[in-house]
């Protein structure tokens, strides 16, 4: 009661500020051009009551999917995708990042094609070797140090049930700024909208 306001009223203005930084970041159609890092994420429950076995992490669990772009030295662009299967992930590829644009991403087989639909410069990182970075450029640090922002972010919250695309943008757009950044940024979204 630092505001001396309900939590509900606090709750209400949160929520309303999210819908703000959800138009705000949706209207940003332009495409993405430089080097990108794309990488999938999931969000979820880490287990299930009354479930006793050992949980699966990641790909085939009931968590949702979540694929992002990173822009380095820029932005980051993130969206729910029904799955993590090559057709989608191309479909959000073609649609945000342009073709001249280099990408990084890691072995998923749903990265496959890329240079088949016109990316003549995509580069791999095989996790699944212990690679983690090549020759000091190709790697896909900056999508994953987001992933991990969200995620630390989400839990101040014991996860997001309802309204998660509304959470998910507002971490997109907090990614990387100063909290003086965020303070004038905020008001200038709330004047536009």
């Amino acid at each position: 009661m630092l505001l001396g306001k309900n939590r509900n009223t606090i709750n209400r203005w949160y929520g309303i500020f999210r819908q703000v930084i959800y138009r705000h970041q949706t209207a940003l159609k332009d495409k993405l051009l430089g080097r990108m890092e794309v990488d999938e994420s999931y969000f979820g429950a880490k287990w299930r009551r009354g479930y006793h076995g050992k949980l699966k992490r990641g790909r085939g669990t009931l968590k949702q999917p979540v694929f992002g772009v990173f822009e380095r030295d820029g932005r980051v662009y993130t969206e729910i995708v029904p799955d993590c299967k090559r057709l989608t992930l191309q479909a959000v590829i073609l649609g945000k990042v342009s073709i001249e644009s280099v990408i990084y991403s890691d072995g998923w087989r749903g990265y496959n094609g890329l240079v088949d639909v016109g990316y003549s410069k995509h580069f791999r990182v095989s996790h699944g070797d212990n690679e983690f970075a090549r020759n000091g450029h190709c790697h896909i640090n900056g999508i994953e140090s987001f992933w991990s922002f969200t995620k630390r972010r989400l839990a101040k919250f014991n996860g997001v049930s309802v309204n998660f695309e509304l959470h998910l943008k507002e971490s997109e757009w907090r990614w990387k700024k100063q909290p003086g950044e965020l303070a004038s940024e905020r008001w200038q979204l709330i004047r536009c909208y």
